[in-house]
């Protein structure tokens, strides 16, 4: 058995001792842990990662994306009739809801049609508001007319379709989903997990939460889960791989992970504090020895790879004594420091990532208090720009819109994502120039003049892309990790039910 040098809680360690057992496969139930569960299962309303990643898994959608962040067809293929006229026709895929009625064009149209209702709330409204008119001249064809042309309109199209008289009944999607992806929801056996049936073979996965990593990994050394992916310290990465009774798996990820600013803060608003903390986080240190490695540096939203990515941004240079020097430039000395709360979630690796960047901008001069809270607190506050700086990841963010949500000055909250109130009228007109052009090819350049001006400007400080990780038990087969961390792998993954079940050894490592 391979040996790895590991930090553990007396928790697992004492959990590991006892483990002797495999895991349980008699019922025939994929479980599947998680650190947190879907709050939401309306696809017009959801926001946060887990709601997003399940809905996918409820809803089909016209139009999916591709790896480089282009428009393919979904359940429907398009043709460009003029520059502000789409035509979808629906194919034969993914028409069925979960209810045994048929999806149709006039279920498309309620669906876009309530997106663009105000009173709905929904947040992809104002990406949307470009649709001047929806008609449905077939019961198979939807037709999208525009305010103005958009080469990138039908990526936009990728909000999963409910039905029309389930709209007009006012049914709750948010608790009880009707769609027609490959899953149906059955119930939830605690509030905060979810319960799924694939709908072609029957195959019942039981999304569990189990919020602090170090049970997670427990439980499914234990074999009451049969699965986990991502939100896991290195340490136990690396347990989880010298395991046998375990299985582990990576990829290279494109979530951006970033710091976080309040532009609007009277320290950190200065440009020059920005750029001093820039200098003062040494992130390949971090990556090296936080992260062992399983993560690539970023200095856009976007890596190099996608279509509308920046591959040559200069890196902001570990540098403790320039960040010094841009510190007493703005009035912070020895003797009048500048002090910043940072705020994170209370899970541990992301405390002890906070407490490593604490002790590199010490270094510069800088004094970094940490403020950790449960993900509701944590994300309420930076939403309602309650924060001088944060740590988040943007997840699965695959089209350019995301430069005008969260960057152009008409969307600070409630508008958009704009939470740090980064406003820059060089950055409104980049945004507006690029969504007037009328080709991709000549969207791409406007896109990476955009992405070096915020990297100049620092709203936010790219720190990285996380690798994507998945352990899973050995019954389990099939499943196919994705870039964004999505759980699309769900739709093949099967459960070996016969042959016999390795156990875990019960010396701790």
């Amino acid at each position: 058995m391979k040996r790895r040098e590991v930090l553990l809680s007396p928790l697992l360690l004492a959990g590991l001792g006892g483990c002797r057992r495999g895991a349980g496969t008699a019922d025939g139930v994929l479980r599947f842990g998680v650190a947190n569960g879907p709050r939401n299962l309306d696809p017009r309303l959801a926001t946060d990662a887990a709601s997003e990643r399940v809905n996918r898994l409820l809803y089909g959608r016209l139009v999916e994306l591709d790896d480089r962040g282009l428009p393919v067809p979904g359940i429907a293929r398009w043709e460009v009739l003029s520059p502000t006229h789409y035509r979808f026709g629906l194919g034969e895929t993914g028409r069925a809801f979960s209810d045994g009625t048929r999806l149709g064009a006039a279920d498309v149209a309620a669906t876009y049609r309530s997106v663009l209702e105000p009173a709905t709330g929904s947040p992809h409204r104002a990406l949307l508001s470009l649709i001047r008119e929806i008609r449905v001249p077939h019961e198979d064809r939807v037709e999208f007319l525009l305010h103005e042309p958009d080469p990138l309109f039908p990526a936009y199209l990728g909000i999963g379709i409910l039905p029309a008289t389930a709209i007009a009944s006012g049914r709750p999607f948010a608790e009880h989903a009707l769609g027609s992806g490959p899953f149906r929801v059955l119930g939830r056996p605690e509030p905060a997990d979810l319960r799924l049936e694939r709908r072609r073979d029957g195959q019942v996965i039981e999304l569990i939460r189990v919020k602090d990593p170090n049970v997670r990994v427990l439980k499914l050394l234990r074999g009451e889960i049969h699965m986990l992916q991502n939100d896991l310290s290195p340490e136990l990465v690396n347990l989880l791989d010298g395991r046998d009774a375990v299985r582990v798996e990576s990829r290279a990820g494109v979530n951006f992970s970033y710091l976080g600013f309040n532009l609007a803060d009277s320290s950190i608003g200065q440009l020059a504090v920005r750029r001093a903390f820039a200098h003062a986080i040494d992130r390949q240190a971090l990556v090296r020895h936080l992260f062992n490695g399983r993560a690539r540096l970023a200095e856009s939203l976007f890596p190099a790879g996608h279509w509308a990515g920046h591959p040559g941004l200069t890196p902001h240079d570990h540098d403790p004594e320039r960040a010094r020097a841009l510190l007493e430039a703005s009035g912070f000395t020895p003797g009048r420091p500048l002090t910043v709360t940072l705020k994170t979630t209370s899970d541990p690796f992301r405390v002890r990532l906070a407490t490593a960047i604490q002790a590199q901008v010490a270094e510069a001069g800088i004094r970094l208090r940490i403020q950790s809270h449960d993900w509701g607190t944590f994300f309420g506050d930076v939403k309602a720009g309650r924060f001088q700086c944060f740590l988040l990841t943007w997840v699965g963010i695959r089209l350019p819109d995301i430069f005008r949500y969260a960057f152009h000055s008409a969307s600070v909250p409630p508008a958009g994502a704009n939470r740090g109130r980064y406003r820059s009228a060089e950055t409104d007109q980049l945004i507006e120039e690029a969504r007037a052009q009328s080709r991709l090819a000549d969207q791409a350049p406007i896109y990476r003049t955009l992405a070096a001006r915020l990297h100049e400007d620092l709203p936010y400080l790219g720190l990285w892309y996380e690798d994507q990780i998945a352990a899973f038990r050995p019954q389990v087969e099939g499943y196919s990790l994705a870039a964004d961390g999505n759980f699309d792998g769900l739709a093949d993954v099967g459960l070996r039910l016969a042959g016999p079940v390795p156990t875990v050894a019960s010396s701790s490592p």
